[in-house]
């Protein structure tokens, strides 16, 4: 299943990837750091979606309350959380 997320408070305008059966693949960012995205992005293919949200959530960039993986990590608990209902 695709699933597109609407980052806010960061650089990035999306993220988007694919979520089968509990495992993230072809994470794509639109904006943001292109190092820094490029490289979570191939970081994460292949890891369970939980283990994701488990590692990433609450990183903060810089002065700001949340990052560029801290909204792919919210974006994604919300997603599993749906999921789940």
């Amino acid at each position: 299943m695709e699933v597109s997320l609407k980052p806010r408070g960061v650089c990035s305008r999306s993220i988007t990837m694919d979520l089968e059966d509990g495992i993230v693949r072809n994470i794509r960012f639109t904006g943001g750091c292109p190092g820094n995205t490029v490289g979570l992005a191939r970081m994460l293919e292949g890891m369970e979606a939980e283990e994701v949200v488990r590692r990433l959530k609450g990183v903060r960039c810089g002065f700001k309350s949340t990052s560029c993986p801290d909204q792919l990590a919210c974006g994604l608990e919300a997603v599993l959380a749906q999921k789940e209902k």
